[in-house]
């Protein structure tokens, strides 16, 4: 079985080199090999057991007189993120379809590079090729956004470039005084598992790895990069960022951070918490004054991403839970929006809601789906987004009623100004620019109604999802008890 989950790690990589040398085909070349890899993904789904075991574990020396191995694995919580992984770069791809980028090799190349560091980071056992992983995963996203973004590119991408590679420095020295902490001298994740670090040791990791999580997510007040860059980012660039590429942080904490240095989680978790929160409420103050739809939608991340963050903090199994299924929801109704906007500011150069309206009454099939992905996005009972939103309140809630009524204010919010912006956008009088407005057709209606499947599908029967991670976030959970009770 191990051969899979090496298949699985390097097919992209294998399809971003083909990719890159197949010039005019580039498009269909790394749709080709972005399918295969979710084909893959699905095959491993229906040969995992859901138990709180490591599976398709993939071990091999690689640097031996530093400890370091190719150690990769499965279990129910990678499995959830490489499920979105790989089901939303073909979309992400084929949604790029509509685009006549320059250099349309590279810029394809580097979604499959990524994808692969996407992939290393969420199945590393050992703490060096996690960092691997997650530096591969930012090198192709800068170039993305600095040659195909907007005319204020290279000033933000480079903002966002500082911010991700400080967090990373942060981690790097987190992982290296580990590393030297460790009697076995080696990066294996179970030892670092293993290790007795006192709390002020602990205090120092939980900081070191905290930050570099919080910039990934990002949460309160480690945000101020996001924004700008999901503006300036070509749509393909910003789909990457706020479907998968955030998820990283979210896995980090739960990884690398709970059972690592429980004690730190246990006394700087509440600020955890109160930050997530405060980036619930200040995101969806933002996002009521936004006059750019894209804008609006970046801020609405920033507060479902709070909402996650907290949840994972409350250390119980209903927040972790819903969790692990809110990075799936998210991923895929962020997605949808953002590729919404992309089209129609791709036929009306503009994403200013007051320059739209009416273009329901020319586009029919467009206004339908985006509506089931906003009623995902805000909750609506029998979409996605509910069941994680619903676990995650209650998680909170067990930990604290205040926490809860605070962070459930992302849902009655994000509703408000979701909503404020559908009707602006899709509905009243049609003007002199969306008048000439064309619905949806060929790649962009294939993957909306993928999109719009997925909502409903997850909403009405998510319990396949909660089934796969839920015996390892038990697992993780009475482990972080256990060294806290030691």
């Amino acid at each position: 079985m191990e051969q899979l989950l090496i298949l699985l790690l390097f097919l992209p990589l294998l399809g971003a080199l083909v990719t890159a040398f197949s010039g005019n085909a580039a498009k269909h070349v790394a749709l080709g090999s972005a399918v295969a890899s979710l084909a893959l993904a699905l095959i491993m789904v229906c040969n995992f057991i859901p138990d709180a075991s490591t599976q398709f574990v993939v071990n091999c020396p690689w640097i031996k007189n530093l400890g370091i191995s190719f150690h990769a694995g499965i279990d129910g919580i990678s499995m959830i993120t490489i499920l979105l992984t790989n089901v939303l770069v073909p979309l992400i791809i084929l949604a790029a379809y509509q685009h006549q980028y320059k250099s349309a090799n590279a810029f394809f190349a580097l979604i499959l590079f990524m994808q692969t560091g996407l992939l290393v980071v969420f199945t590393a056992m050992d703490a060096f090729l996690f960092y691997i992983g997650w530096e591969a995963a930012l090198i192709p996203i800068y170039f993305i956004c600095a040659i195909w973004g907007g005319k204020n590119r290279i000033k933000v991408n480079m903002k966002f470039f500082v911010y991700t590679i400080a967090g990373s420095l942060f981690m790097l020295l987190g992982i290296i005084y580990l590393y030297l902490q460790n009697p076995a001298s080696n990066f294996d994740i179970q030892a670092f598992y293993s290790l007795n670090l006192d709390a002020t040791q602990q205090t120092w990791i939980f900081w070191a790895f905290f930050v570099a999580f919080a910039i990934k997510m990002p949460i309160f007040p480690f945000h101020t990069w996001q924004p700008d860059t999901y503006t300036e980012a070509p749509a393909a660039g910003t789909m990457l960022l706020s479907g998968i590429m955030l998820k990283m942080g979210i896995y980090g904490v739960i990884r690398w951070l709970l059972p690592v240095v429980p004690e730190g989680v246990a006394q700087w978790g509440q600020l955890a918490i109160i930050l997530s929160i405060i980036g619930v409420v200040y995101a969806s103050l933002i996002a009521f004054t936004q006059k750019d739809a894209k804008r609006l939608v970046a801020y609405s991340s920033i507060g479902h991403v709070g909402l996650i963050s907290a949840g994972i903090f409350a250390l119980n199994v209903q927040g972790m839970q819903g969790a692990m299924i809110q990075m799936l929801s998210h991923g895929i109704n962020v997605v949808g929006l953002f590729f919404v906007l992309d089209i129609i500011a791709s036929r009306l150069g503009t994403y200013k809601i007051a320059e739209l309206g009416g273009i329901a009454k020319q586009a029919p099939k467009l206004a339908i789906v985006f509506l089931i992905i906003v009623l995902g996005t805000v909750a609506l009972p029998g979409t996605n987004g509910f069941i994680g939103e619903f676990l995650l309140l209650i998680g909170i809630y067990q930990y604290n009623l205040w926490a809860a009524v605070f962070a459930g204010l992302t849902i009655i919010f994000g509703a408000v100004y979701m909503f404020r912006m559908y009707q602006n956008v899709m509905l009243g009088k049609t003007n002199d620019l969306t008048i000439g407005f064309t619905d949806i057709k060929g790649s962009e209606q294939l993957v909306l109604y993928i999109i719009c499947a997925l909502v409903i599908v997850l909403g009405v029967y998510p319990k396949p999802v909660l089934q796969l991670s839920e015996a390892s976030v038990q697992h993780l959970l009475e482990q972080v008890t256990q060294k806290l009770n030691q």
